[in-house]
């Protein structure tokens, strides 16, 4: 299970710009309670609600299963909104349809917030509860409105992510460590095998690819757990695992990422990429600051790499 990070929680002036957002949102939504969303793999989370006296069934920090919701119906591939004008009347919602009655909502309209790597953050929404129309005019602005807060969040989250892999990148490192290992963990300190020959033998461009690739692989084996990847630099990555591991648990993580990993494509004939870890624990309420942590890890990394490679060594 992996940690919501809930990452807009960081960001500069986000109640600020939610409000404000949702103030101009009202302008062309009046008498309807508006809400702004994320959405992560399973749930929707409420972030920000203006409510007119709706008697709306939907408050800040409300969490959804994201299958028992209107706004898993959105269209982001097509970027386009979604609206129910009398929910009453939408029978192809099934059991989504009850919700939203049992909320007192009767009309609806959700556009999508898109960021501009084309990752969908989550929703901007009016509703009421009684059947209403929605103008066209109404409609463009609530759209105009979502895709200026995307705005917003691309510049927040620049802050926080490295720009080629998508990972967070050391500056989110340093800052939220110690938000996220109250409770103990380990990092893993992982440094690619021979990546110098990529760029010498296949140029910079085949190298991002590869850096890319091994970016989406991390992210992709750290949805089985809590914690989160990040990109120090060049190809150096850390993995922060949270949690009381022991030394076999530790031992199963790193091999069973070892076969993960083996499977990047890298599209390189004659070329096989891999990876040495070095891996630093600690215990919740440890002391250590993280760059001592980082320290410890690099050493058991160099370990690794002076040890055949293609492997792992603990500090």
């Amino acid at each position: 299970m992996e940690i919501p990070l809930n990452e807009w929680n960081m960001y500069k002036n986000f109640e600020e710009m939610a409000s404000d957002i949702l103030e101009m949102a009202n302008e062309f939504m009046p008498d309807k309670l508006i809400f702004l969303s994320a959405l992560t793999d399973s749930e929707q989370i409420i972030l920000k609600v203006r409510d007119n006296n709706t008697n709306i069934q939907v408050w800040e920090g409300m969490r959804m299963d994201l299958l028992d919701t209107a706004c898993n119906r959105i269209d982001f591939d097509r970027n386009a909104p979604l609206i129910f004008e009398d929910v009453r009347k939408e029978n192809h919602l099934n059991g989504v349809q009850r919700i939203l009655l049992d909320a007192n909502i009767n009309s609806y309209i959700g556009v999508p917030i898109i960021l501009h790597n084309g990752e969908a953050f989550g929703t901007l929404c009016a509703v009421e509860a009684s059947a209403a129309a929605f103008s066209t005019k109404s409609i463009q602005m609530f759209q105009r409105i979502a895709k200026m807060f995307s705005f917003y969040l691309d510049l927040e989250r620049r802050a926080y992510r490295d720009s080629l892999t998508g990972l967070y990148n050391r500056e989110f490192l340093s800052k939220h460590f110690h938000d996220f290992s109250a409770s103990g963990g380990a990092l893993f300190f992982l440094d690619l095998d021979g990546f110098k020959k990529v760029n010498d033998l296949y140029g910079h461009d085949k190298g991002d690819e590869v850096l890319k690739e091994t970016a989406r692989k991390l992210e992709e084996y750290m949805k089985r757990y809590s914690g989160f990847a990040t990109r120090l630099g060049g190809d150096e990555f850390i993995l922060n695992f949270v949690g009381l591991f022991d030394s076999e648990d530790l031992h199963n993580l790193a091999e069973n990422l070892l076969v993960h990993l083996s499977s990047t494509d890298t599209q390189l004939a004659d070329f096989r990429l891999s990876v040495s870890i070095g891996i630093a624990s600690y215990l919740p309420g440890d002391s250590k600051p993280l760059n001592t942590l980082l320290k410890n890890a690099d050493h058991a990394l160099y370990r690794a790499k002076t040890q055949g490679k293609d492997t792992f060594r603990f500090y």
